[in-house]
C-alpha cells in the first residue's frame, strides 16, 4: 500500500457531495433519494439548513413571489399563512422538506467548503471542509448567487463609532429605537426593511443611487377555509399554482422579446407612487429614468408611504465617505448617523464559491470565468469533470418563481448520473468548451432584445464586462425542455488512465484475434 492510500483509508468517499442547503442543495438531495441514490453528503457551511431564508432574518423580510407558487411541486404546502408568506414561514416549510424527505442523516453541518480539487487521476473531487476531508465522484454546487454579502468599500467605514451591518448578516442585538439610521441601498431588502423600521427610529436616511420601480404587492392572509380545502382537495392547491405559473409565464414575453409592452405597467407603477407620494420633489427623487423591468421590479405596498414620513429623508445620491459619526453622499450632503445599514446585495457574478474549486488544468473555477461566468445549460463547466451547479450562470428569473428553475436543474442533474451510471466503471463527464461557447452564444443572442440590456440601466445582472450572465432569456417551460435530458455530444467522456490502458489492451487483442 503506497502512503498516499494509506491515508486515503481515513477520508470518507461519496457518490455525490452537495454543497448548500437552500433550496437548491435540499431540492438535490431530494432528488437523489428519489432516483434511489442514498451514498451522499450535503456540505452545509452554517448550523442548520435553509440557505438564504436562513441567513436573510432581518425586520420585514419576506418572499416577493406568492407561496404557491414558492414551493417544490413535489412538496406542496397547503398550510402557508399568507399569499406572500415571510421568512419565518419558508424557513420553516425548508425544515419540513429535511425532515419529510429524511435529509437529516446526509446533512454536515459546519462544514464550510474551503477547496476542491479535481483529481484527474483517480476521476473524483477531493474536497477540504472545515470539519474535515472527503472526495466524491460528483460535486453539486447549490451555493446560490445570493448567499455572500457585498459591502462597498466606503473611505473610513472602518472608523465608524456606531454599528454598521449588511441586511443579510442583521445584528439582532443592536436596538435601532430611538437611533439614527442611514440605510444605503434601495433594492428588495430596502423596500421590505425601510417600512418595518421606520416606526421605532428617530431619523432614518436612505442612500440612493438609483431609484426602483415599485409596485403594490397584494398580500393577505390566506383564510382557513382555503388551507382546509388544500388540504382536504390538493388539486385546489395544484391549480392555485398552476394558475400563478400561467400569468407569469405569459408575461415573459414582454421582458424578453417586447419590452415596450411594458410601457403600460410603468404608467401603473408611476400612479401608484402618486398616491402615496405628495412631495413634487420627492415624487422627482424617486421616478426612475428606465424601463420598468429592466432592474428588479420591487413589490411593496407601504415602501413609498414609509418614505413621505417626516422622520425618512432621501438622498439621491450614493454614499461616498465617511468621517467620524458623519456620512457623506457623493452630491456633499452630510448625515449624522448612529448606525449604517446596507441593503447592497451580494456577489452574484463573481461568486466566491468560484474562487475555491480548482478544475482538470489547475485553474481555479474563478479564473475560467475571468471574462465571465458561463457553464452550459445553466449546469457545467468546461474543464470542470463532474461539477454541477445548480442556480447556475443564466438561470436567474426577473418575474417568475425560481424553485421552477431549481427543478429543472434537478432533472437534468438527475439525467447526469443516470448517463454516468449507463458509461459504467470509472467515468466523468466534462463539457466541452464548443458545447459551452454555443449554448452561451445563443443565451446572449436571445438576451440583446431583452429589457435587461434595452432599458437603459445598470443592474446587478450584469458582469463587469456589461454582459447579463445572470438571468434566463426565456420561459421556464423552455429551460425545462432544454434540461430535460444530457445531451453525450455535448460532453467528453474522461476515463480513469488504468482503465484506459485496459481498453485499449482489449481492443488490440479482438483485433488479434481478427
Amino acid at each position: 500500500m503506497t502512503e498516499r492510500e494509506g491515508a486515503d483509508a481515513d477520508v470518507r468517499h461519496v457518490r455525490v457531495a452537495v454543497v448548500g442547503s437552500g433550496f437548491g442543495g435540499l431540492g438535490a438531495a431530494v432528488r437523489l433519494r428519489r432516483e434511489g441514490i442514498t451514498d451522499f453528503v450535503v456540505l452545509e457551511r452554517a448550523g442548520s439548513v435553509g440557505g438564504t431564508w436562513r441567513d436573510n432574518n432581518y425586520p420585514g423580510c419576506a418572499c416577493d413571489v406568492p407561496s404557491h407558487l414558492y414551493s417544490f411541486s413535489f412538496a406542496p404546502n397547503p398550510d402557508w399563512p399568507r399569499t406572500f408568506s415571510g421568512q419565518e414561514h419558508i424557513r420553516a416549510y425548508l425544515e419540513h422538506v429535511t425532515d419529510v424527505f429524511r435529509i437529516r442523516p446526509h446533512l454536515r453541518f459546519n462544514s464550510e467548503v474551503k477547496r476542491m480539487t479535481w483529481d484527474g487521476e483517480r476521476l473524483r473531487w477531493e474536497i477540504e471542509t472545515s470539519s474535515g476531508n472527503l472526495t466524491a465522484d460528483v460535486v453539486v454546487s447549490a451555493t446560490g448567487p445570493l448567499s455572500e454579502p457585498r459591502i462597498p468599500d466606503i473611505p473610513g467605514l472602518d472608523t465608524f463609532p456606531g454599528a454598521v451591518f449588511h441586511s443579510a448578516r442583521w445584528d439582532h442585538d443592536y436596538d435601532l429605537r430611538g437611533k439614527r439610521v442611514a440605510f444605503v441601498g434601495t433594492g428588495a431588502s430596502a423596500a421590505q426593511i425601510v417600512p418595518a423600521i421606520q416606526p421605532r427610529v428617530s431619523r432614518l436616511t436612505l442612500f440612493q443611487r438609483t431609484p426602483p420601480w415599485v409596485l403594490p404587492r397584494v398580500d393577505r392572509a390566506i383564510s382557513g377555509v382555503e388551507r382546509l380545502l388544500h388540504r382536504q382537495l390538493p388539486f385546489t392547491a395544484q391549480a392555485r399554482r398552476g394558475l400563478l405559473w400561467g400569468i407569469r409565464e405569459l408575461q415573459v414575453q414582454a421582458f424578453t422579446k417586447h419590452p415596450g409592452e411594458l410601457g403600460l405597467v410603468e404608467r401603473f407603477a408611476r400612479l401608484n407612487m402618486a398616491r402615496a407620494i405628495k412631495d413634487p420633489v420627492l415624487r422627482a427623487k424617486l421616478t426612475p429614468d428606465y424601463r420598468i423591468g429592466c432592474k428588479r421590479i420591487l413589490l411593496s405596498s407601504d415602501y413609498y408611504p414609509a418614505l413621505a414620513r417626516p422622520n425618512v429623508d432621501v438622498v439621491a445620491s450614493g454614499l461616498t465617505e465617511i468621517r467620524g459619526s458623519t456620512v457623506i453622499a457623493a452630491d456633499g450632503s452630510r448625515t449624522e448617523a448612529d448606525a449604517i445599514v446596507f441593503g447592497t446585495g451580494f456577489h452574484v457574478t463573481d461568486l466566491p464559491i468560484a474562487e475555491r474549486v480548482v478544475g482538470a488544468d489547475g485553474r481555479t473555477l474563478a479564473e475560467a470565468w475571468a471574462t465571465g461566468m458561463k457553464s452550459l445549460r445553466g449546469a457545467s463547466a468546461a474543464g470542470f469533470p463532474n461539477w454541477m451547479s445548480i442556480i447556475g450562470p443564466n438561470t436567474g428569473l426577473g418575474n417568475n418563481s425560481m424553485i421552477l428553475m431549481i427543478e429543472s436543474q434537478l432533472n437534468y442533474m438527475a439525467d447526469y448520473l443516470r448517463q454516468l451510471d449507463v458509461l459504467g466503471g470509472r467515468a466523468a463527464l466534462d463539457a466541452r468548451p464548443s458545447a459551452v461557447s454555443a449554448w452561451n452564444d445563443r443565451v446572449q443572442q436571445r438576451m440583446r432584445r431583452t429589457v435587461w440590456s434595452t432599458g437603459g440601466c445598470t443592474s446587478w445582472y450584469l458582469d463587469a464586462n456589461g454582459r447579463n450572465t445572470t438571468i434566463w432569456p426565456g420561459t421556464t417551460t423552455e429551460f425545462r425542455s432544454a434540461t430535460r435530458r444530457v445531451d453525450l455530444a455535448e460532453y467528453e467522456v474522461l476515463r480513469e488512465p488504468r482503465q484506459r490502458t485496459d481498453d485499449i489492451q482489449g481492443e488490440q487483442k479482438v483485433e488479434a484475434g481478427a
